[in-house]
């Protein structure tokens, strides 16, 4: 079917949305058609001006289901800022499933992501919708930075990767806001994972895990590693279930990379601590009140902040050391991602593929090769036979 538009960019006028808009103002093909949507129309005029772009103007609202399903069926790919997912995504999700429209967001929340296969997977593949969620810094340098690094060693092997990820950077509100209502959600979460593990096949022949792993020192790296338990893992193993070239048996494990064993005890006590406050509901409200949806760092900040993700990878008695590394890691990188992301999608020759997708799977070499260009550095450090 022909759409009016290859690229909606919903969310547009958020922190991270507006940073997107910015990222797709200056990169978008001369003749690529993207529109802008939200519900508050004078501020997508405001934002159209400051970017100096005549794009259109759409109305969505994730409240409004009419307005999500008109917008899903203008358009090839719809790329969504808003959040949080769990409480204001699936809407836009199930829009895009039954319009057989691809759909790309920054969600790091495991329990929306697990949600939406067991809710939307399957339709989203009768009508060749790509769902991908995690199009941000959760997930896209630690499951392509797999990707990437799986290329250095020979195919066909039992293969274990582990990531070290070392960042520096502040949050939005946005970001805030999704971490504290995910924190709170824990067992929802742990819930639906466990209905989705039922629902989805496994592969035939072979085993791909997440592996929590234990706290350890990495001498050659020079830090201490926590197992860090985020969304990473986890798309890591459904790329490694979806693709054959990971293995016959491949298993992830994921880490937090700190310099100081007193960094790493205080970084372990107050993620705890952080957990079991957002259990109770008065303290739980108190944090979300904190911070503001919409605030953001200044650019100075953002300047100031980086990334970079190591993996040690072994297959067949072969090593090898990968790094992937870039600038500011929750929102200029972030933006780049979520854009460079929606415009594969609309663009590229990619791999068919439907329902619910990780980003190595639907995308793999034509995301890697755009992120490359774009200044994320992925790169070889050292091999050993």
């Amino acid at each position: 079917m022909e759409r009016a538009y290859d690229v909606v960019l919903m969310g547009a006028t958020g922190f991270t949305g507006g940073l997107t808009a910015d990222y797709l103002a200056a990169r978008m093909p001369a003749d690529g058609r993207w529109a802008l949507a939200g519900r508050d129309r004078s501020r997508l005029e405001e934002l159209r001006d400051r970017l100096g772009v005549d794009v259109p103007l759409l109305r969505a609202d994730v409240t409004d289901p009419d307005s999500l399903r008109d917008l899903a069926s203008s358009t090839r790919v719809v790329a969504t800022t808003v959040g949080p997912y769990v409480d204001y995504g699936e809407g836009l999700v199930a829009a895009c499933a039954e319009a057989g429209t691809d759909y790309a967001d920054l969600t790091g929340e495991s329990e929306f992501v697990d949600l939406m296969y067991v809710k939307y997977h399957a339709r989203a593949a009768e009508t060749g919708a790509r769902i991908v969620h995690a199009c941000g810094f959760d997930s896209i340098p630690h499951d392509l930075g797999v990707y990437f690094t799986l290329q250095q060693l020979p195919s066909g092997l039992p293969t274990h990767v582990s990531g070290y990820v070392q960042a520096k950077g502040t949050i939005s509100g946005g970001t805030y806001q999704s971490a504290i209502t995910a924190f709170s959600h824990r067992r929802e979460a742990a819930r639906v994972h466990r209905e989705r593990r039922r629902a989805e096949p496994s592969p035939e022949g072979r085993r791909a895990r997440a592996v929590a792993g234990r706290p350890h020192r990495n001498a050659g790296l020079g830090v201490w590693a926590l197992p860090l338990p985020t969304i990473d893992p986890d798309v890591v193993r459904r790329s490694a279930v979806a693709l054959e070239a990971y293995g016959p048996d491949f298993s992830y494990s994921h880490f937090a990379a700190v310099r100081h064993l007193s960094s790493a005890a205080a970084l372990t006590a107050g993620a705890a601590g952080l957990v079991a406050a957002t259990q109770v509901p008065p303290v739980r409200s108190w944090l979300l009140g904190r911070v503001q949806p919409g605030q953001g760092p200044a650019a100075e900040q953002r300047a100031k902040s980086w990334f970079s993700v190591h993996f040690a990878a072994e297959a067949g008695g072969q090593k090898v050391i990968t790094k992937v590394c870039g600038g500011d890691p929750g929102y200029g990188e972030t933006a780049k991602m979520l854009a460079e992301s929606a415009m594969a999608l609309a663009f590229d020759d990619l791999p068919k593929t439907a329902g619910q997708v990780t980003t190595a799977e639907a995308m793999g070499d034509a995301l890697l090769s755009r992120l490359q260009q774009a200044g994320m550095v992925f790169t070889v450090l050292g091999r050993r036979p």
